[in-house]
């Protein structure tokens, strides 16, 4: 009796242990399982909770390990300019994303975590990172392979910080340069904003040709996730007020705002950004017909959407004055990742309340979770959760300040060059007595970068920033013999005095971003025009004008020999002096209508009333003349 009863004690311990090594196999832990395997596994073990947490992304200020693993937080962020230290390198940037990580994976199910950032021009908040210009400048190279080439090596600067994710790219269709967010647009052409869709395979890699269209795709710990925002018709607001109406019917919506999300979806891009503004009076964020109608169900985009930063808060007016509403209506419009940077704990009572009371079916909280699950099996984070120390090297590396000097030099569009074709006065010669450097964008990295460059609205000066001023590239440039004078705003007769062989002027606009730069007078910022009337009345001079968009330049046309669309360069201003001088031809093209007036605003290409200083498309060309030395 005795044997009998060991014998059974020893089955019985064998089968337990043995349903205890079956528990141990989590179908989600195999990376040998497909990817609809791992999700739908990991699904099934998951409470409301823990669902809820992975529809949430808030903001490092108010986030720690602990509080990750206590309310399973599926990402965290930065807001514009939100850094770990001032100056903060790279491997800070790593140690305090991988201690959110640690968090996550601390949790019942080690569900790991991503971290997102604006990296809309480069890795451009962080400390000594390559600034590209910005998408405007990028539009008037016309370059898909160059923008595809940028987006490759922002993806590394970005993984050199132990980051996954870019808030990139902003695919407006800028309609009205009033509006503060132009720069952020490639061109008020859609045509041109879906050709340069090709920065998404750059961020993410090449999707393969044997996956089904709508799918998100990225390869590798050199990628990041990527973002196309802002969906939809953000650059269409009446007078180009930012946040505000976009007030157009549903051809000319789908027809202008639409197609370079059909390119991003068939391009693999992971996830999608909802505007701020509405369509014909609907908040986007609300918005159920184009968010699940359309974008996942007519257009089977099968990665997840993301609010915008307290997105949900502003559907209402004023904001957060309803948010149990406005969480609803998030939810049940389709966004699936909410970016609510500080009242995650408000979001999360009132979304499990709505779900247990039965407001929102538990099947819209498993579509927003498979999803984001989906982004996160594909992109490798579960086999490789940390930050790698090893890539922290690639941060503004000569290589990409390189390519960003390229970009700079194909992206400046020049609009006139002498009083006639036979009397042009560049290339500049870079052997002469004198020159003067004047304006007040010509020494200032701040200036030259714009905004969402290190802090939200940008910075002024050159404390913060490793780069070239255009006053160093002229320098470096011009025979050492030539003597450069620098001068923010000369007086005439300091101008005319002082027998100058010729003058840079280099004036634009100030630093800003989003609302802070709405504008409808877009006149050139400080002592602009008075710098160009008191040196392009007295000598020979180019303009370069650094802005987000076309300023008012019509009054002073006349005066200026010769005529730069600089837009916001970035850091590398070398690729400025390189066209100046004639190292290589000018090239660019101009991505905006250049208007007269404001009264005009706003004009396009193709509009009845369409008569701009400069149309859409133009730029004058130049040859290479290296070796050109003399005047």
């Amino acid at each position: 009796m005795a044997k009998i009863s060991m014998l059974l004690v020893g089955v019985l311990l064998l089968g337990g242990w043995t349903g205890l090594l079956d528990a141990e196999y989590m179908k989600y832990k195999d990376p040998k399982q497909s990817v609809d395997t791992r999700v739908e596994d990991l699904v099934s073990r998951m409470t409301l909770e823990e669902k809820i947490g992975q529809m949430l992304q808030i903001e490092r200020k108010y986030a720690s390990a602990d509080l990750v693993k206590k309310y399973f937080i599926g990402s965290v962020m930065s807001e514009g300019g939100s850094i770990p230290a001032p100056q903060a390198s790279a491997e800070t940037w790593i140690n305090m994303v991988n201690e959110f990580q640690k968090g996550a994976l601390s949790t019942r199910l080690g569900i790991p975590m991503f971290y997102g950032i604006d990296a809309v021009h480069g890795h451009s908040t962080i400390y000594k990172a390559t600034i590209f210009p910005h998408n405007i400048g990028l539009g008037a190279t016309r370059d898909p392979e160059l923008v595809k080439r940028i987006g490759a090596a922002t993806a590394l600067e970005v993984r050199a910080t132990g980051i996954q994710y870019a808030y990139a790219p902003c695919i407006a269709v800028c309609r009205d340069p009033r509006w503060g967010r132009c720069y952020e647009s490639y061109s008020e052409d859609p045509k041109l904003v879906q050709v340069m869709t090709e920065i998404i395979p750059g961020l993410q890699g090449d999707i393969p040709d044997n996956l089904p269209k709508g799918v998100p795709f990225i390869t590798g710990k050199e990628k990041v996730l990527a973002c196309a925002k802002h969906y939809v018709g953000d650059g269409g607001t009446i007078n180009g007020v930012d946040e505000n109406n976009t007030v157009i019917n549903r051809d000319e919506l789908m027809k202008i705002h639409m197609p370079a999300y059909f390119n991003s979806i068939s391009k693999g891009v992971a996830t999608i950004m909802v505007s701020y503004s509405s369509w014909n009076g609907v908040k986007m964020h609300a918005n159920h017909e184009l968010i699940t109608g359309f974008l996942k169900n007519t257009l089977h985009f099968k990665g997840f959407v993301i609010s915008d930063f307290e997105g949900i808060d502003r559907i209402t007016s004023p904001p957060h004055s309803n948010f149990t509403y406005s969480v609803e209506a998030g939810v049940s419009a389709g966004i699936d990742m909410f970016m609510n940077p500080k009242l995650y704990i408000e979001f999360i009572n009132d979304l499990t309340m709505l779900v247990k009371n039965k407001h929102i079916p538990m099947s819209r909280i498993d579509d927003a979770v498979r999803r984001i699950l989906w982004v996160k099996f594909m992109m490798g984070i579960f086999e490789n959760p940390f930050a790698d120390y090893s890539l922290a090297k690639y941060l503004g590396i000569q290589e990409h300040r390189n390519l960003a000097r390229e970009a700079v030099r194909k992206s400046m569009v020049l609009v006139k060059n002498g009083e006639s074709a036979d009397k042009p006065l560049l290339p500049l010669p870079k052997k002469v007595p004198k020159i003067l450097v004047a304006g007040s964008h010509a020494d200032n990295l701040g200036y030259q970068c714009g905004g969402w460059t290190i802090e939200w609205q940008g910075v002024n000066g050159n404390n913060l920033l490793k780069g070239t001023t255009i006053l160093n590239a002229v320098k470096n440039t011009v025979d050492p013999e030539t003597k450069v004078v620098y001068k923010k705003n000369p007086d005439a007769e300091f101008v005319k005095s002082n027998g100058f062989s010729y003058a840079i002027v280099v004036v634009g606009e100030h630093p800003y971003a989003e609302m802070h730069g709405d504008n409808m007078n877009l006149t050139i910022s400080d002592f602009g025009p008075e710098t160009i009337t008191n040196v392009c009345g007295a000598i020979k001079c180019v303009v370069i004008i650094i802005s987000g968009r076309p300023l008012v330049i019509e009054p002073y046309v006349g005066i200026i020999d010769a005529l730069v669309a600089g837009w916001l360069p970035g850091s590398e201003g070398q690729g400025v002096a390189d066209v100046l001088y004639g190292e290589y031809g000018f090239t660019g093209k101009l991505p905006r209508t250049w208007f007269k007036s404001v009264d005009q605003l706003p004009m396009n290409v193709g509009d009845p009333h369409y008569d701009p200083l400069f149309p859409f498309g133009f730029g004058l060309s130049t040859q290479p003349t290296k070796g050109f030395y003399s005047a």
